[in-house]
C-alpha cells in the first residue's frame, strides 16, 4: 500500500528490530489501523460461517493452499508438491490462482515458476475464482489445486491446508497493518492440515513451541493433521534451461537478488551453501523487474564475482542469461517432507476422491 514503507522497512517496523521515536510512533498509527481492519475480517468470518454470504460449490474437489501471513511461507513448492502428489495417484489437477501481479493476457511469476517444477499441470489464472475452476473442470481437470487460497471463502474446499512458516510462524503477533497476519491465528481451526515449511530452520523445541501455540490460539487443541517440512534446494537454473548442481556455489563469490516475501530467508539458504555473498538486493514481493533495474544490479557487480542469483520466481521474469557479463542463474527450491507426511497424503487422496455432480452454484 503507498503509504507504507517498502516491505523491508515496513517489517523491521511492526517486527521491532527499528528502534527510536519515529518507529515507536509509527507502531502506534499501525496498532490504530489493525482495529478496523480486525472487525471488518472478524465480521467476514462470521457471516460466512453463518451462511450470510454465500459459498460455492464446484464441480470437482477443491484443495486449497494458503497461509495466515502477508509475505513468503514458501507456499509455491508446497503447491507444487500437492500437484505432483495428485498426479502421481492418477488425478488430473489444475492449480486455480489469483495470477497476482499478472499484467492482462500474461502470466503470472507463480505460474510461470511452476510450470516449470509440474511440467503438464494445467494452471488456471483468474480474480473470480469460482469461475477459474469452472474452467479449469471444463478443461478436464479432475481437481482443483487453490493456489493462495485460504481467505478465499466464497469458493467451498474440501480440504484447507495452511501453511505456517518457520521463520517467521506468526506474522509479529498482530494483524495487519500492525503485524503481518491477514487474520487471527485462531482461523486455523478451519485447516484440515498444517505444513510448517522451512522446519529445519529451527530447532525442535522452536518446532514443538509452534505446534503448541497454534493448538492454544483454536482452544487448547489442534484437530489438523501436522506435517513439517523443509525447503530443499535441488539445483541451479538458468533461463535458457541449463541446470548445474549445487556445489557450484560452494566457496563462489555471488551476488544476488529476490523479489519475494521472505527475502531473509533466501540468503541465509545460500550462505549455507557455501556461497560467498559480495552483494545481496531485495525487492518487494512480485517485483516488475525493469531494464533500469537490472542495470543498476549489473552496475552493482564487485570484481571477482563469479555468478549472479536470484529465485525461479524471479528469473522467469527477467529471462536473461547474465546480468551485465556474471552468469545469471536461480535456486530451484523443492518441498521435502520430515514428518506427518502419512496423514496428509492420506488427507490429499480422501479430498480428491469425493464424488461429485452438478454444476457450481
Amino acid at each position: 500500500m503507498a503509504f507504507l514503507p517498502e516491505p523491508e522497512s515496513f517489517k523491521r517496523i511492526v517486527d521491532g528490530s527499528t528502534r527510536g521515536v519515529g518507529a515507536s510512533v509509527a507502531r502506534v498509527a499501525l496498532r490504530c489501523a489493525e482495529v478496523p481492519y480486525g472487525l471488518v475480517i472478524a465480521a467476514r468470518n462470521a457471516a460466512y460461517d453463518a451462511g450470510v454470504l454465500p459459498s460455492h460449490a464446484a464441480p470437482i474437489p477443491v484443495l486449497s493452499v494458503g497461509n495466515l501471513t502477508l509475505g513468503g511461507t514458501g507456499k509455491t513448492p508446497l503447491v507444487a508438491w500437492v500437484a505432483r502428489r495428485l498426479a502421481g495417484r492418477g488425478q488430473r489437477p489444475a492449480i486455480v490462482s489469483r495470477g497476482y501481479a499478472a499484467l492482462p493476457g500474461q502470466t503470472s511469476d507463480e505460474a510461470a515458476e511452476l510450470a516449470i517444477v509440474v511440467p503438464g499441470v494445467a494452471h488456471v489464472a483468474d480474480r473470480d475464482r469460482v469461475a477459474g475452476v469452472r474452467r479449469a473442470s471444463a478443461a478436464g481437470a479432475t481437481v482443483a489445486v487453490l493456489d493462495d487460497g485460504f481467505q478465499h471463502r466464497r469458493l467451498r474446499r474440501d480440504l484447507d491446508i495452511v501453511a505456517v512458516d518457520a521463520t517467521d510462524p506468526f506474522g509479529c503477533g498482530h494483524l495487519f497493518p500492525r503485524g503481518l497476519l491477514r487474520e487471527p491465528l485462531r482461523s486455523i481451526r478451519r485447516a484440515r492440515a498444517v505444513v510448517l515449511t522451512r522446519a529445519t530452520s529451527v530447532d525442535a523445541a522452536r518446532r514443538a513451541g509452534i505446534r503448541a501455540a497454534i493448538a492454544s490460539a483454536c482452544g487448547g487443541r489442534l484437530d489438523a493433521a501436522w506435517m513439517e517440512a523443509e525447503h530443499r534446494p535441488v539445483g541451479l537454473r538458468a533461463a535458457d534451461g541449463r541446470t548445474d548442481p549445487l556445489d557450484t556455489l560452494a566457496g563462489q563469490r555471488v551476488v544476488a537478488f529476490a523479489g519475494i516475501g521472505n527475502p531473509a530467508a533466501f540468503r541465509s539458504t545460500l550462505a549455507g551453501l557455501g556461497a560467498e555473498i559480495a552483494g545481496f538486493t531485495s525487492f518487494p514481493d512480485h517485483h516488475a523487474y525493469s531494464t533500469a533495474d537490472l542495470d543498476r544490479l549489473a552496475a552493482g557487480v564487485p570484481a571477482g564475482t563469479g555468478l549472479a542469483v536470484t529465485t525461479l520466481k524471479d528469473l522467469v521474469k527477467i529471462g536473461r542469461p547474465t546480468l551485465g557479463d556474471v552468469p545469471l542463474v536461480a535456486l530451484e527450491i523443492a518441498l521435502a517432507p520430515l514428518a506427518g507426511v502419512d496423514a496428509v497424503e492420506a488427507i490429499i487422496d480422501a479430498a480428491a476422491m469425493l464424488p461429485r455432480g452438478g454444476t457450481l452454484s
